[in-house]
């Protein structure tokens, strides 16, 4: 079974329609980096350094605009440990730890590749503290002009109308509130 293929049946499960488009692109683009690697002629370490310095990379500019769904951080991860440990064909090698444990600290045992859940509302937390501090940028103009026009962006409504972009945001504003405190 390809990476695609396994992007493919794990990503259809239950994702929304519209920003369907957007994942796939992001999904095929980093299966068609791993298959360009020889991940038999490779070490571990060399593995390690191939997905946390490219891999991880390519998702970062949609990370901090869309929210990702659990299932599409779950076909990168699987992605990125059936790559790391090993797959050849049909067979699957043993994934001696679990990729949780792999997104751990050194010191407590993982292997330190970024845990991109956290990753993901870390930087739409940025964004929404962006909207908050700096209300001169083009974009927080441009934000506030389109959802939340009278009022600031702590106390902006998700509304009905919104695009993608703006619920991705606005989901990270608990974040931004807890870091007024």
């Amino acid at each position: 079974m390809t990476y695609s293929r396994i992007f493919r049946n794990s990503y259809d499960r239950g994702d929304q329609r519209s920003n369907k488009a957007i994942f796939r692109a992001l999904l095929d683009r980093i299966w068609k980096r791993l298959q360009g690697w020889k991940e038999k002629l490779l070490l571990r370490a060399k593995k390690e350094v191939l997905l946390k310095s490219i891999i991880q990379a390519i998702p970062t500019y949609l990370v901090g605009v869309y929210k990702f769904s659990s299932s599409v951080i779950r076909s990168i991860q699987s992605a990125m440990a059936k790559f790391f440990w090993g797959h050849t064909g049909s067979q699957r090698k043993i994934h001696w730890k679990s990729w949780d444990t792999m997104s751990t600290p050194k010191c407590l045992g993982g292997m330190r590749f970024k845990d991109l859940e956290v990753f993901n509302v870390a930087l739409l937390g940025k964004q929404a503290w962006k909207l908050v501090h700096k209300e001169n940028y083009l974009y927080s103009r441009v934000m506030k002009a389109k959802y939340f026009p009278n009022s600031s962006f702590l106390d902006s409504f998700l509304g009905t109308a919104g695009s993608y972009c703006w619920r991705s945001i606005w989901s990270a504003k608990a974040l931004s509130k807890e870091g007024l405190i």
